[in-house]
């Protein structure tokens, strides 16, 4: 008997090791096992639960369809990048095979170094840095990179406020906001933009603006620009009102969150603008019924972050068909066949219509400018 149990053991283990294939399991459910990253928790947390609850609408939506089926599991990373590379690997053993993540910047650089080596395929929402894509073929974006934000921005700029008087702030330290300013920078002197005030600050140094606000107005700006995010954007703000301060802010995509920002008082923000993806109110059929479900689903106006984690899922589902996936390859079959599809997709997201990929991961779709008054994004010229 004992000997019997122990074929039988046996056995099963390797019945086991079978089905996981490579130290992953395929989706023997007859569903391919999404993974999302992001901060659940923290003061980042709008992001990370933006982008989970967005991939849920998407997922459920695909599923209630038939045809190819998803499993969601989303991690909380706290925007640290030694947790997301913790969650990265929890994810991998509990079977994912495709990454819809990591949600920051930071997070999504240091996951993808991982990504690469272990061949999974990587699609993130919102990380915009060239670095997370950078030299590994695998790793794909769904939001604009840092340097199309900033090229963007200038080529507005130009356009609609050629006179402008332009001050920039962004923060030194941050792989995103430095990477918008710099970009911004070489193309506002390519355009012949007026700049005559640049200040920084750090992590450390993000509570009190003053002096830099102080020497903006000295200097006679009239638009600020604000490559950063919504928190330390909240401060610039309400000093600059104390302060009897009010230039035009023009802010990127960081600035999504403002509106929604616990005891934010949302006056204050009349008047700024930003480019960004997506706007709740954009008018159109499909925004409005994802806007509409999301509100059902989770009491709250979905952001760009949701959105562009709503459209990847979307990306995901038609590179597996187009690649003629099927659940119960492994991970890194599923990689190999989706780098290969990517560069030939066309997809209609509610981030853009008629998204492309080229082959180093990076998107191609024109930025939306917004305009907030009276508590909402209204899309302008």
């Amino acid at each position: 008997m004992k000997k019997f149990a122990a074929m039988l053991t046996a056995f099963t283990m390797a019945l086991g090791l079978t089905a996981c294939g490579s130290g992953n399991a395929a989706g023997a459910d007859n569903a391919f096992h999404l993974g999302t990253i992001g901060p659940l928790t923290g003061q980042n947390a709008i992001y990370g639960e933006a982008v989970a609850n967005g991939a849920k609408v998407a997922v459920e939506e695909i599923n209630a369809m038939g045809g190819v089926q998803f499993v969601l599991e989303s991690k909380d990373d706290a925007a640290d990048p030694e947790t997301s590379v913790n969650a990265y690997h929890n994810l991998l053993d509990n079977g994912m095979q495709v990454l819809v993540s990591p949600t920051t910047t930071a997070c999504a650089i240091e996951v993808s170094t991982h990504v690469y080596e272990d061949r999974v395929f990587m699609l993130t929402p919102s990380a915009s840095a060239p670095d997370v894509t950078a030299g590994k073929d695998n790793v794909f974006q769904v939001c604009f990179t840092d340097p199309n934000l900033g090229l963007g921005a200038a080529d507005y700029m130009a356009e609609h406020m050629p006179e402008a008087k332009i001050g920039v702030l962004y923060r030194s330290d941050d792989a995103y906001s430095q990477g918008v300013r710099d970009t911004f920078m070489t193309q506002a002197k390519k355009n012949n933009l007026n700049v005559l005030y640049e200040g920084s600050f750090t992590e450390d140094t993000s509570t009190n603006f003053e002096v830099q606000l102080t020497s903006a107005r000295a200097a006679g700006v009239d638009l600020m620009f604000i490559p950063i995010y919504f928190q330390p954007a909240s401060v610039v703000l309400n000093q600059a009102k104390a302060m009897g301060y009010a230039p035009t802010f023009f802010g990127v995509d960081g600035l999504d969150g403002l509106l929604t920002m616990e005891n934010f008082d949302v006056s204050v923000a009349e008047g700024v603008m930003l480019m960004t993806p997506f706007a709740a109110n954009a008018g159109d059929e499909r925004t409005e019924n994802f806007v509409k479900k999301y509100k059902e689903e989770f009491g709250s106006v979905p952001n760009q972050f949701a959105a562009d984690a709503y459209d990847a899922v979307y990306i995901v589902k038609e590179a597996l068909e187009k690649a003629g996936c099927t659940p119960d390859q492994t991970h890194q079959e599923l990689c190999e066949a989706l780098l290969k599809t990517m560069p030939e997709l066309k997809v209609d997201g509610l981030t853009g219509k008629g998204l492309t990929w080229k082959a180093n991961g990076e998107v191609s779709k024109d930025p939306l400018a917004v305009e907030i008054r009276s508590g909402e994004y209204v899309p302008v010229a």
